[in-house]
């Protein structure tokens, strides 16, 4: 029975993970890469080092596997940007890193010249160094990347794409597409405008394909076996929302990880910008009948939830390991009114305030490194409360359920709480690996591995479920108690230190 393959490239290391037509992971491989950091706030990665650590990682899967592989699937770090040579593959400068700070004066000047409401109109963005377009924009006038017939530019996915296909397609997909700000949600077609803004000529930019579909097969040069179908290509955390089978609106996922990320599914009818939240592409997949659906989702990031945890263990030692949070926080029954507010680079949705820092509150003689901790655990659940009833008030979507997944969804508590705060079931899957899972089935879908997303559906299996408190009184007085904190964090920097 065929296998498909889904390459993870994150931010740290890259994936390979072989998942079978039941959706069960039968391999997997990693292998981390470089971190560049040329100056303060700047973040750069060696795309080549990217691409070796790919086809290493996959070689190797594909050697110790028994099954035959249908596809492949590409999920990727989004919004980083890589610039290559067309004629020789090599990239002409180091890719910069979604966490490059660099351009946040020239997105300030943006601001300050009024085109906001183009970018939020167009593209469901902010105005941020986090997207790719400003990153571009400095590659081509202040990186030595000169915009001639020879230039390629993209996401991680397009790099890699090309490189599997032996340069035969520049390509991407609307969900990476739509996090560039350069990417017309209604069009879904790069926007005129906005590359001229940005300085960007259309023609090195990659063509938008569906996120399902062949893009190409792998060619003997790529290192890999010749003749694999490319089929899938979605950003992490759309393919997160994929992999957790959230295809109706209103369904929901948070991946608990570093930061957290919300997805909701709003449907197939591009919403209008809601204050506090971004709105992306989900995918585009055939939709049955010869043509393509496209979803929308609206995204809540969330800037520290295991972040938190780490600062513990790393800045205030009163943990040694990250797995004594959670025995640490269920050690009681409560925080004891302890409250801590992670804003430590500014809070992100709904807030978008870069100028709150981190506060604890609540403190007594009584408090103990498990209220800390406890106080911890409930604000990752608390902060997610704020984006779901953003979410939930601006489409419109009644939430039934979360779907969560990442590190920190090991923690039963966090999923307890969470569930009490929101007053629906959440859920933890049996494969927690579901980004990997939503390019495979993004894949697979393509190549007849599955059929329709009933298929996928009918193998998402929960390994838990967390029902809501009855009476929500307790909770709803906890979140009222949290946004007093919030205000309290809220504002603290100036501008000078922000």
């Amino acid at each position: 029975m065929a296998v498909v393959i889904a390459l993870d490239a994150g931010t740290t290391g890259v994936r390979a993970f072989a998942v079978d037509p039941a959706g069960r992971a039968v391999g997997y491989r990693y292998r981390e890469f470089t971190q560049h950091f040329p100056q303060p706030g700047w973040v750069e990665h060696d795309a080549t080092e990217i691409w070796n650590a790919i086809v290493g990682t996959t070689a190797e899967l594909i050697s110790s596997l028994q099954e035959p592989v249908a596809a492949i699937g590409i999920t990727d770090q989004r919004e980083t940007i890589v610039a290559w040579d067309r004629r020789t593959g090599r990239p002409r400068h180091r890719a910069i890193v979604w966490q490059d700070r660099r351009t946040a004066a020239r997105c300030d000047q943006l601001a300050a010249d009024g085109t906001l409401p183009l970018v939020r109109e167009a593209t469901g963005l902010v105005l941020d160094p986090y997207f790719s377009a400003s990153k571009l924009e400095w590659l081509l006038t202040s990186g030595g990347v000169t915009a001639d017939e020879h230039l390629a530019v993209g996401t991680i996915d397009s790099w890699l794409l090309w490189n599997l296909t032996g340069g035969a397609v520049h390509a991407t997909e609307p969900s990476n597409a739509s996090r560039t700000m350069l990417f017309d949600l209604r069009t879904l077609d790069w926007s005129d405008e906005l590359c001229e803004l940005f300085g960007v000529p259309r023609h090195i930019l990659p063509e938008v394909r569906p996120s399902s579909g062949r893009f190409g097969v792998t060619h003997a040069s790529s290192g890999l076996p010749p003749g694999i179908p490319i089929s899938g290509i979605a950003g992490d955390q759309q393919a997160a929302l994929f992999g957790q089978a959230c295809f109706a609106p209103g369904d929901t996922k948070n991946t608990y990880g570093t930061g957290s990320f919300v997805l909701m599914n709003v449907g197939t009818t591009c919403p209008e910008p809601a204050e506090g939240l971004l709105t992306t592409v989900a995918w585009s997949i055939p939709d049955g009948r010869g043509g393509t659906r496209t979803d929308y989702a609206f995204e809540g990031a969330i800037f520290s939830t295991g972040s938190a945890i780490q600062w513990l263990r790393d800045g205030l030692g009163i943990i040694a390991e990250a797995a004594e949070a959670g025995p640490l926080a269920a050690s009681v029954d409560s925080s004891d009114d302890v409250f801590l507010v992670p804003a430590f680079t500014g809070l992100g949705a709904p807030w978008w305030d870069p100028y709150a820092r981190g506060t604890l509150v609540g403190l007594t003689r009584g408090t103990t490194r498990a209220h800390v901790l406890r106080a911890t655990v409930e604000s990752m659940a608390l902060q997610t409360r704020d984006v779901v009833d953003a979410m939930s008030a601006r489409s419109g979507h009644h939430v039934a359920g979360l779907r969560a997944d990442g590190g920190a969804a090991v923690m039963d508590l966090l999923l307890q709480i969470q569930a009490d705060q929101l007053g629906v079931p959440v859920r933890r899957p049996a494969v927690q690996e579901t980004t990997a899972l939503g390019a495979a089935y993004l894949a697979g879908l393509a190549e007849g591995v599955w059929s329709s997303t009933a298929d996928i559906e009918a193998n998402w299996v929960p390994a838990a479920e967390f029902t809501p408190a009855a009476d929500r009184r307790a909770a709803d007085a906890l979140h009222a108690r949290w946004l007093q904190a919030v205000d309290r964090a809220r504002g603290w920097a100036t501008s000078a230190d922000a």
